[in-house]
């Protein structure tokens, strides 16, 4: 994984080839190689702290780009049910979030399923067990209470 990442360096003068300590055979045999028009793009949330490790080594090598939740991508694809709990716990966020405790907001992809008949599943098994971590770890504790009110709603569909 080492050589991989070393390829990722921001240094468009040199070529992204590295050797590496064993040979594979054909057709790697012992060198690593990117192609100069290889664009990675990828997404990642940065409020699990489970990757902290990794994460610093890769931080240095890409450019991040801060994405928050769209509402109109909710309101567009989502069922009535799935736009109404994005909406309330967006409210909740944005009225007792800290700005630190802002960034653990959940993305709209969690509340984009449009078949009505299944989104009391989705956010019985995506959205409530996410904030629920989030109380037990301590994270959300300035607004807690909101957020019990809400998992009690949506345990209540």
């Amino acid at each position: 994984l080492g050589e991989a990442i070393f390829l990722f360096e921001a240094k468009s003068d040199q070529p992204r080839v590295t050797t590496l300590p064993y040979d594979f055979g054909a057709p790697i045999h012992d060198r690593l190689a990117l192609p100069p028009n290889l664009h990675i793009i990828g997404t990642m949330n940065s409020s699990d702290r489970s990757i902290a490790i990794m994460d610093v080594a890769i931080r240095r090598r890409f450019a991040f780009v801060k994405l928050w939740p769209q509402v109109a991508v909710v309101e567009a694809m989502a069922a009535p049910l799935m736009q109404k709990a994005f909406q309330d716990l967006l409210s909740i966020f944005v009225e007792h979030a800290s700005d630190e405790a802002f960034r653990l907001l959940p993305g709209h992809a969690y509340f984009l399923e449009a078949d009505p008949d299944k989104a009391v599943q989705a956010l019985q098994t995506g959205v409530a067990p996410l904030l629920e971590e989030y109380l037990e770890q301590g994270y959300v504790v300035g607004f807690a209470e909101q957020l019990r009110a809400y998992l009690q709603w949506i345990e209540s569909l």
